[in-house]
């Protein structure tokens, strides 16, 4: 009797051919490897160590009477955080705050009027805190010309700077899981858009239904393929990033595990747009537009580079929509505040919600033929 057709082994054997053909394709290896890793090279050998945005909040026993309270909180240039003491001197200790303003009356001499003292920690970007106080000093120079020309000085910052053990922040900390989500991002829309339109245009599936393997099967196995080809991708980028640039995995292996395991679920969510795309284009010059629109707005506005604290307040609603804007915050709480999986439920559940719209829209416009 002959034997029954193995599903499993088909799948796998698909698998295997388009993985192979993956490794052949010099778009695939530049979208999913080569960029990504060059934004990581050219950012670790710049080296520093911080992050880019300057925020701040203020000490509780701070004079919130005063006139310089109020000019510090109305400029533009420092984001004023308010939270409780607890999540401050953890903002703190991660590097997400540059430092606490505590401004305080002079009750001993007549000037300066006021004392500021600052508290900031070893995560801090030391740039950053000297930012905050060439800020400080401008909004007093001001004030003392325009509002207390006859005294002194109205307020001193002191020298002293309060610090509070911390985790040193570099530049790769922020940047590498950026550009990691970024390549999860181009690999399962463009990837799996061109993929599978190719497929349908040189007839390829049309072979594929006339053997035994089913439809799901066919799927499964293209889609492993591109799911294989971007771990061993994400494998590459963090191992670089630890060896090289000393890129902060806080539990060693285990958070090593845990980001590959947020990737392959990252990955899953982006490749329901990649069916979305190749079903709604007409053709293969219309999939790099239809893919742009997906991928060019969460490249842009969802911490790649820098912080989406340093959109205005009305852009922000919509940055922390992105799918990618969860992905890369959950892979910096991981890599570098030590969180786990469970820890990120929030972000997974926005994740989760992307995967239902997408295959769900994906469902309805995917094309066999």
């Amino acid at each position: 009797m002959p034997k029954s057709y193995s599903q499993l082994k088909a799948m796998l054997a698909v698998t295997r051919a388009s993985l192979i053909a993956i490794f052949r394709s010099p778009s695939a290896v530049a979208f999913s490897f080569a960029f990504p890793l060059i934004f990581i090279l050219v950012f670790g050998f710049l080296g520093g160590t911080g992050n880019i945005s300057l925020r701040a909040s203020f000490d509780s026993t701070t004079d919130t009477t005063t006139y310089l309270y109020k000019a510090i909180s109305h400029i533009p240039g420092i984001h004023i955080i308010q939270k409780s003491e607890e999540e401050i001197n953890e903002d703190l200790e991660k590097g997400r705050m540059t430092a606490v303003i505590s401004i305080k009356k002079n009750t001993e001499t007549a000037s300066p009027a006021y004392f500021i003292n600052l508290k900031s920690s070893d995560a801090v970007n030391p740039q950053n805190i000297q930012v905050l106080r060439s800020i400080l000093t401008s909004i007093i120079d001001k004030m003392d010309k325009k509002l207390y020309p006859n005294t002194p000085t109205i307020a001193a910052i002191n020298n002293n700077i309060e610090k509070i053990p911390g985790r040193i922040y570099r530049t790769i900390d922020f940047i590498l899981p950026g550009q990691l989500g970024f390549s999860l991002l181009s690999a399962g829309v463009f990837g799996v858009a061109f993929l599978f339109f190719s497929l349908r245009q040189t007839l390829v599936l049309k072979r594929f239904f006339a053997t035994p393997i089913t439809r799901t099967y066919i799927v499964l196995g293209e889609g492993l393929s591109r799911v294989i080809f971007q771990l061993f991708t994400a494998i590459i980028i963090l191992v670089v990033g630890y060896y090289f640039f000393h890129f902060t995995l806080v539990h060693g292996f285990l958070t090593f595990i845990e980001l590959l395991v947020l990737s392959f679920l990252g990955l899953l969510v982006f490749m329901s747009f990649g069916f979305v795309v190749s079903g709604v284009a007409r053709n293969e010059s219309a999939i790099p537009a239809l893919a742009n629109i997906v991928t060019l707005p969460q490249f842009l506005l969802t911490g790649t580079f820098f912080p989406i604290d340093n959109f205005p307040d009305w852009l922000q609603p919509l940055c922390k929509i992105l799918p990618l804007t969860h992905l890369n915050d959950a892979m910096r709480n991981i890599a570098f505040e030590g969180a786990h999986l469970t820890d990120c439920w929030k972000q997974l559940g926005i994740l989760g919600i992307w995967a239902v719209v997408g295959y769900t829209l994906a469902i309805k416009v995917f094309k066999w033929e």
